[in-house]
């Protein structure tokens, strides 16, 4: 009886082992199928967070998002330093690491060199849109790249309403 129990535990593990390794490498396979139909389709890697409202690709170049602003890092009062801050973190969160797609307007480019790109993720995610939202960036428009403009200002007006992240302080 004890031997039976033993061959049946060990036919057991193996066989779990088999059904956990095969799933992990299912996982992968598609992971990686779908990460090649993103690169296929115009998504890039985000490599580094420059700010709130500015990204670098895998290819090396800078993007800045269209239409809106957040608080810069480099200003002087601590209170806006802290949510130029917190604007880059949840940039981070939204982007660091992951595909994204670009949506050009008219401009190409800023006085800086950077890509001037409405900036999506493979979920639909509009992250300019998402960051003004929340709160951590103003509705900025930058003309003649305005093709969203009156929805990032409605977005911001509810930010307002809702007193979220830059809203928020007295």
């Amino acid at each position: 009886m004890q031997k039976a129990l033993l061959k049946a535990t060990r036919f057991l593990t193996k066989a779990l082992f088999v059904v956990i390794t095969s799933y992990y490498f299912y996982q992968s396979y598609t992971s990686y199928k779908q990460q090649a139909w993103l690169r296929e389709h115009g998504y890039l890697k985000v490599i580094r967070i420059i700010d709130g409202d500015t990204i670098v690709l895998e290819t090396g170049q800078r993007v800045r998002y269209i239409g809106i602003n957040t608080p810069e890092l480099s200003d002087k009062r601590p209170q806006v330093k802290q949510l130029a801050y917190e604007a880059k973190q949840f940039n981070s969160q939204l982007v660091y690491k992951k595909l994204v797609r670009l949506e050009k307007d008219v401009s190409e480019t800023d006085k800086y060199g950077r890509l001037l790109r409405y900036v999506y993720l493979p979920d639909g995610t509009f992250v300019n849109l998402k960051l003004v939202e929340e709160g951590y960036a103003f509705a900025t428009p930058y003309p003649p790249d305005v093709k969203y403009q009156k929805l990032f200002k409605t977005a911001e007006t509810q930010a307002r309403i809702h007193k979220k992240g830059i809203w928020g302080i007295d």
